[in-house]
């Protein structure tokens, strides 16, 4: 790979197997240099959250990028090579893939459930791929298709500047979206859908994706003013707003809680986090990468509560008070807020033939197939085999999985056999620094630890091992190591521990 100008912009050009290609050099996703990314074949890693680009074509091959790289003419003359560049096409970073719309006449119906990554993947691939029938997305909330990952990142967030497709995009390419409506029950016999307003809608194949919302506690402060829990974009302007100045209780030290915490670092005026592991992310970072992130807030003046739980909310004036904890700590606050989990979305679904596993998860097979004919299933309430995982069935909330489940639920739908392969790759965002994971990680009985973690250049790689080969990795400030171990996990080549263990990077290729 060599990154060249041109004029004020940035080409990456790229040799693959003595064939030159220039393409655009800035990841679809977030912008992400992809010079710094991680090349293998013709295949080329964003080093950042891990979306993967066809050198050759500028195609997108893996999410949580949308669309595709934009591309140059290159000719070699004199063992020179020319790139060739339009002016409009430097000016656009990105490449929509082509796609078609509606056909008159064809009247397949296919129901989207649910307004997330998975039904907006699903829709755009289903038109990617020249399906020419009708396709109804339905979404309870009152927006468009957003990107949840930010809202407990850039929690002030204005909701226009987070949608992922515009109005004129489901116009242009005929896909309806209805707004504020939920679906109450599914027939499966006579396939149709009953909504919350009395509707009713019939479908050829229908897609389940109607995600998680929060897991509430069981307590009587819940309804109290200023308990809080974080699912849409008014929940994270809302906790923002409250929490200026506040002393502030989290409960819950996930992904979600960790990160509003961080953001509030400069905002509230004390932040008590309460967990019930010895650390954060301990049942899926472990002790060492908690202990790291731990010791990142603390060094913030973060306060931390852990293996304990709240066993009481009090209030006075209708607003939240104070918290009890089960150690009998009483800690005062001014805002609480609640990430300790969530629960699928499947209600509406009591009654039907579906068959889901003991958390009310959807079961699905790897080409996200419920197990009723013309039902599928994806996102965050799909129950299914990871192939990484010698297909154990699993449940995996991450964005990037959820785009590529509704890509593979789509090509099925079309009949174009097609199983899901993809590697989980997540990010999450501490003190303005990203920890990056790829893989699976469940089950790991050691870790390999590199890097430095002095507070000035605090870097370190957590390469993850079950029976002597690396499952799992999570890196602060070590791009693109992770996109690179995706990217030998997806091409099903070992790592080794013997590997892991080597201070020869030699084996990620990776200077």
């Amino acid at each position: 790979m060599k990154e060249v100008d041109v004029g004020r912009h940035s080409v990456l050009l790229t040799r693959c197997e003595g064939k030159y290609s220039a393409i655009g050099n800035q990841c679809t996703h977030y912008g992400a240099p992809l010079s710094k990314g991680f090349f293998s074949g013709n295949k080329l890693r964003c080093p950042w959250h891990g979306s993967c680009f066809n050198v050759l074509t500028g195609d997108l091959e893996e999410f949580p990028g949308m669309d595709s790289l934009p591309c140059h003419k290159v000719k070699i003359e004199n063992k020179k090579v020319y790139v060739s560049v339009n002016k409009k096409s430097l000016r656009q970073h990105k490449r929509l893939q082509k796609m078609g719309a509606a056909v008159p006449g064809i009247i397949h119906n296919i129901l989207l459930l649910g307004g997330g990554a998975a039904s907006l993947t699903c829709a755009e691939t289903l038109r990617q791929e020249n399906f020419g029938g009708r396709i109804i997305m339905v979404t309870r909330e009152d927006l468009l298709p957003y990107d949840k990952t930010r809202l407990s990142k850039v929690m002030n967030v204005s909701s226009d500047t987070i949608m992922l497709r515009s109005m004129e995009f489901f116009h242009q390419y005929d896909i309806e979206v209805w707004l504020r409506k939920e679906a109450l029950s599914v027939d499966m016999d006579k396939k149709m859908v009953t909504f919350d307003d009395g509707t009713v809608q019939n479908y050829d194949q229908l897609l389940l994706s109607t995600g998680c919302r929060a897991k509430g506690l069981d307590l009587p402060g819940m309804k109290l003013d200023n308990v809080k829990m974080l699912e849409t974009p008014e929940d994270a302007r809302q906790i923002h707003a409250s929490c200026l100045g506040c002393n502030v209780v989290l409960l819950g030290t996930s992904f979600v809680g960790m990160e509003i915490a961080s953001y509030l670092l400069d905002k509230a005026s004390t932040i008590t986090v309460i967990g019930s592991s010895e650390v954060p992310y301990q049942n899926t970072f472990g002790l060492e990468v908690g202990k790291i992130t731990m010791m990142m807030l603390l060094e913030k003046d973060v306060r931390f509560h852990m293996i304990d739980s709240v066993t009481e909310i009090r209030g006075m004036n209708g607003k939240v008070k104070e918290v009890v904890l089960k150690s009998g700590k009483v800690i005062p606050t001014d805002v609480l807020i609640v990430g300790i989990g969530s629960i699928p979305n499947t209600e509406y679904l009591k009654g039907t033939k579906i068959q889901t596993n003991s958390k009310n998860f959807v079961i699905v097979d790897k080409c996200m197939r419920t197990n009723v004919p013309d039902v599928f299933c994806a996102g965050d309430m799909a129950f299914f085999p990871l192939t990484i995982a010698k297909n154990q069935l699993v449940n995996i909330g991450h964005w990037q999985m959820a785009q590529a489940q509704g890509k593979i639920a789509a090509l099925n739908m079309l009949n174009k056999a097609t199983e899901l392969t993809s590697i989980p790759f997540y990010w999450t965002v501490l003190l303005n620094k990203t920890i990056r994971y790829a893989g699976y990680g469940e089950g790991y009985t050691e870790i390999v630890m590199k890097g430095q973690f002095q507070f000035e250049e605090r870097k370190f790689l957590a390469l993850y091992i079950k029976d002597d080969e690396v499952i799992a990795a999570v890196g602060l400030n070590y791009d693109p190591v992770v996109s690179a171990v995706a990217e030998r996990l997806l091409s099903g080549k070992v790592i080794t521990k013997e590997e892991a263990q080597s201070d020869d990077p030699s084996w990620l290729q990776v200077s």
